[in-house]
């Protein structure tokens, strides 16, 4: 009867448009995000520059979602409400945390370490779900771990707020990895713009609420600034995260997620190019180590 559900709503451009395509723009425009953040925070609190991707990207996403998904956005149960609010809420954190690690340490050591979400999502739902560890896991977890070690040690000799940023990092990686939990089951029966539009309204309106309680201005930025909110809304959120939740549901997760460790590396390129910030022998080490531990990790 959930099948039946689901067939109800096609998915635009599901049966022609390319899944491997839609995973190499969604990497490419998610590598351009931390670059953009840092040239924001010139002028723009981490806070607010989290609130405004997520509010500008649902802004531009409500009309278009509510022309095509009003039906299915009618039909949610109680429940699916739910467990999105949760799952925007997640996502909520997640930006704060690691839009907010972008100011205190490397854009190599914060990517490469938010990038260790996929470790939590296996050792979430063995904590949570009683999924059983695979060895790959458990090897990947320790492989991985090392290396988070490794980068933590080499920042921790350059000041206490690196070290600051890479724990911001980790818990942006943990929030994440909760949102992927709780959304995995509306995921596999939702449309895309049913799933996204009310998950990113949601983070939207929990970090508009904070920094906003915070006293945090939201306002008052020169127009580069706005410039910068715009491309994050547009290209790493939208273009971005959407293309790779629509690859998600088209291609094989261990795929997906090998393929999403090529946005640390675009991430540390751009900004050695623009930003001028040329990794650590250290840090690259301890980044290779993550990289390798997830990708052992994933096997599974």
């Amino acid at each position: 009867m959930q099948a039946d559900k689901t067939r109800a709503y096609p998915r635009p451009f599901a049966s022609h448009f390319p899944p491997h395509l839609a995973l190499v723009v969604g990497v490419l425009a998610a590598s351009t995000a931390s670059p953009m953040i840092r040239l924001a925070q010139a002028e723009v609190n981490s806070l607010a520059i989290a609130a405004w991707r997520l509010t500008l990207a649902s802004l531009i996403l409500a009309p278009i979602t509510l022309a095509t998904r009003r039906e299915e956005l009618r039909s949610l149960a109680r429940r699916d409400w739910l467990l999105m609010l949760g799952s925007g809420a997640m996502l909520a954190v997640h930006f704060a945390t690691w839009i907010s690690s972008l100011a205190y340490t490397s854009v190599a050591a914060s990517v490469v370490l938010v990038s260790t979400s996929p470790l939590f999502v296996g050792l979430g739902s063995f904590l949570i779900l009683r999924e059983r560890m695979s060895r790959p896991l458990v090897i990947g977890l320790a492989i991985a771990t090392l290396g988070s070690v490794i980068i933590g040690m080499d920042d921790w000799g350059q000041g206490t707020h690196r070290l600051t940023g890479d724990l911001l990092a980790l818990a942006g990686a943990l929030s994440v990895a909760g949102y992927f939990l709780i959304g995995r089951r509306l995921r596999a029966r939702l449309s895309l713009l049913a799933y996204v539009f009310p998950v990113y309204s949601t983070a939207a309106v929990v970090l508009m609420a904070v920094a906003v309680l915070a006293r945090i201005p939201l306002g008052g930025y020169p127009p580069i600034h706005w410039l910068w909110l715009l491309l994050l809304a547009l290209g790493p959120q939208i273009t971005g995260h959407s293309s790779l939740n629509w690859a998600l549901r088209h291609l094989p997760a261990t795929y997906v997620t090998l393929a999403v460790l090529g946005e640390p590396i675009g991430s540390s390129i751009l900004a050695w190019i623009i930003l001028g910030e040329v990794p650590g022998i250290i840090t690259l080490l301890g980044g290779a180590l993550v990289l390798t531990g997830i990708a052992v990790a994933t096997r599974s």
